[in-house]
């Protein structure tokens, strides 16, 4: 053995070549923490005091190549100086360095995922051979920031400016034609030849039918361009970027202005000026908070992973109610491989229900992401019935009825006498309490929430609601198969609205306040949009639903009438007594026409002012700022409630919940990580600024001991 570490080995194989081995000890993976970078470093200097080796080839002991970096690490180096995060990539650097300029060829063998350092990695060897079932990809403007093991030197030496700037700023993950039509691999085969070739490639390199050292030197040199079209390949490219990742995603734009600045310098002062950008654009609010979602979103799937630990297996499954929501649910359940029955008490409805799953499956056709068979498959999977004559196999049966209280509970105790002991009855309410609906039922133990969000194919969350007396096992089940069809669970407790309607109701109260006093909802939605939400609250509204928004209000001023009741007339009541529902039938707020693709398109109709003119203030103009305080601070202060009050086990599934439930702007972390990011002392400041605006802006007990304390959400 040449070298032996805990996640790096080197061993002689035959004839002077030898294999550098990634296999982290302990883990499932491989990753670049700290540790396994040292190691790197130490196997190349011992790789090359050792005269005897010709050549290397790298390998994975994982299923995996390398995954990337060890983002857990992140959190506490990014609150370092930029000084000295920019150390850290210099130093790190060296060992990818000592690998590249080793004295002898190497090739790398990827037989799985290798993306961020794990890509870098294999850029500072020569060669590159790619299974075909891999992929790779630099994916690190996904968390705000850019490569800083060498990828936006080597990336563009290698591939050129115009295919490094897509793979680094669009941050894809890319299968093995992709990566050997852009020349980031050199040779595609079958996982079974894998080390065949590499080793045959390795061999032609000794042979020197191959020039490993003119590649090499092609990776130390300035970019083979002329300053004048250096600077228009990379104007133009900064243009697209920018335009693509918008003012509040500065890292793709980054990376690219980066990799202009070190185009003409050898690769050690490049890496120095990726190393000082990659610093800067670490400190970004934006890299810290979605690289906190990254490590929100391990801590989910983590704590879903226990529950699936105590779920009982579910081969068949049921939908109560067609039509959108239900036929949404029952393409979901079979195309990840759950088949499902979808019953209702009219053919119409279950006509409607089997139409949705079928323009769903055929979009997925006409893009290429499934053939016809696997359509017809999935199709036949789904069994469309009047009766529950084929009940007695179901495990889990969902009821996606109208949102009506005594409907669902009649439903629930129908199904619960024709379903076999056991089966987990889940209703797909947005804020039906499960406890009450729970009366209706003899086993109220085998009964869950399961909130989907609309369109169902698309959002990522589920909500599990647990009633008074959900059983442990009825939860976890209905989590494992939450999981199974490809969604993001979040377990939360029973309350009016549960989680996400019930922060989300005191931010439309926030608009509404504010239409009352004088603000034009247009204005709003634009600072909203400005602020980073996919749409303003008027927007949101129409596209919910007025009548599906104002019901819900309801059932929040009854839960919560001390923030959620209202002594004026709303203009959303205004809309719907007027018969204005948004989107589903065509006005609102706003007008919808449809665009040449067949979308609706939002116009400005003026009837809207005319018809709440009699129920708000004298127009005024509002600051940005105080749009952004008074929408936001009622729906942070909720979330902070449901946190204290136990709705929600974390801060990690609270912030998600938003992310993944109502599309809260990511880059922003979420609405706890908005706190923080502000300061706890500074919010509650904030609140009471606003105090005169009523219970909504009041901040609880326990955030004001947080303040005079000096703690935040995430320690």
């Amino acid at each position: 053995m040449i070298y032996q570490g805990k996640a790096v080995t080197v061993k002689p194989l035959e004839d002077g070549i030898v294999e550098l081995n990634f296999d982290l000890e302990g883990e499932s993976v491989n990753k670049f923490d700290r540790g396994t970078v040292e190691e790197l470093g130490a196997a190349a200097a011992a790789l090359k005091a050792d005269s005897s080796i010709k050549g290397m080839i790298v390998t994975s002991g994982k299923g995996v190549f390398i995954v990337g970096a060890d983002i857990t690490e992140f959190t506490d180096m990014f609150k370092m100086p930029e000084e000295e995060i920019a150390a850290w990539c210099l130093k790190s650097n060296e060992a990818f360095c000592a690998i590249e300029d080793l004295p002898f060829p190497t090739v790398t063998a990827i037989n799985g995922l290798a993306l961020g350092g794990g890509l870098e990695m294999c850029l500072a060897t020569d060669f590159r051979v790619m299974s075909s079932k891999a992929q790779v990809g630099l994916p690190e403007v996904k968390l705000g920031l850019f490569p800083g093991f060498g990828g936006t030197v080597r990336m563009p030496r290698v591939i050129g400016v115009d295919n490094a700037v897509e793979w680094i700023a669009a941050g894809g993950q890319h299968k093995a034609i992709k990566a050997l039509n852009d020349g980031v691999v050199d040779a595609v085969v079958e996982p079974d030849k894998l080390r065949e070739a590499a080793l045959a490639l390795l061999q032609q390199c000794l042979d020197e039918k191959i020039d490993y050292k003119a590649k090499r030197q092609e990776k130390l040199e300035p970019l083979k361009l002329a300053p004048m079209e250096n600077m228009m390949a990379f104007q133009s490219c900064t243009g697209m970027v920018m335009q693509q990742a918008g003012r509040n995603f500065p890292a793709p734009v980054a990376a690219v202005q980066a990799m202009q600045a070190h185009a003409g310098m050898n690769r050690d002062k490049a890496l120095e000026v990726e190393a000082k950008g990659f610093a800067k654009i670490a400190k970004t609010s934006a890299a810290s908070s979605l690289v906190g979602l990254f490590l929100n979103d391990q801590a989910l799937k983590k704590t879903a992973s226990k529950w699936e630990k105590q779920a009982k297996p579910i081969q068949q499954a049921a939908v109560l109610g067609a039509g959108i929501m239900g036929g949404g649910i029952a393409f979901q359940s079979a195309s990840k491989g759950t088949p499902i029955i979808m019953k209702d008490i009219a053919d119409k409805a279950l006509d409607l229900g089997m139409s949705e799953a079928t323009k769903l499956l055929a979009k997925r056709v006409s893009r290429g992401k499934m053939d016809a068979g696997t359509m017809g498959k999935v199709l036949s999977a789904i069994r469309p019935t009047l009766n529950y004559g084929d009940f007695e196999n179901v495990g889990i049966v969902v009821e996606a009825v109208v949102e009506n209280t005594k409907i669902k509970q009649s439903v629930l105790a129908e199904v619960e006498q024709k379903a076999k002991e056991g089966t987990i009855l889940a209703s797909n309410t947005s804020t039906i309490s499960i406890t009450k609906l729970a009366e209706a039922l003899k086993n109220p133990e085998n009964f869950v929430g399961m909130h989907f969000f609309n369109p169902v194919h698309m959002m990522p969350l589920v909500e599990v609601i647990r009633g008074e007396k959900s059983s442990d096992e009825a939860i976890a089940t209905t989590v494992a198969y939450a999981k199974k069809m490809g969604k993001t669970p979040v377990v939360v407790n029973d309350c009016p609205g549960f989680l996400v309607n019930r922060v989300l109701f005191p931010y439309f109260g926030g608009f509404s306040m504010m239409l009352r006093d004088g603000a034009d909802f247009q204005k709003i939605d634009k600072v909203m949009e400005k602020f980073g939400w996919p749409m303003g609250p008027a927007y949101l509204m129409d596209v919910v639903g007025i009548d599906t928004g104002v019901h819900a209000a309801e059932v929040m001023a009854e839960g919560f009438p001390e923030r959620m009741k209202h002594d004026y007339k709303d203009a959303s009541e205004v809309m719907f007594e007027n018969d204005r529902y948004g989107q589903k039938n065509g006005v609102g707020y706003y007008k919808y026409e449809t665009d040449k693709k067949g979308k609706p398109k939002k116009v400005v109709d003026q009837t809207t002012y005319e018809l709440i003119k009699p129920h708000v203030g004298a127009p005024k103009d509002f600051e940005d700022q105080e749009v952004i305080d008074r929408l936001m601070i009622p729906m942070c202060l909720e979330l902070v409630r449901c946190l204290e009050e136990n709705i929600v086990s974390s801060v990690a599934d609270a912030d998600m919940s938003l992310i993944m439930g109502i599309g809260f702007p990511p880059f922003r972390g979420g609405a706890l990580k908005y706190i923080d990011s502000i300061g706890v002392k500074n919010f509650v400041e904030l609140c009471d600024k606003y105090s005169d605006l009523g219970a909504m802006y009041e901040p609880t007990a326990k955030l004001r001991e947080m303040a005079a304390n000096g703690e935040s959400f995430y320690q």
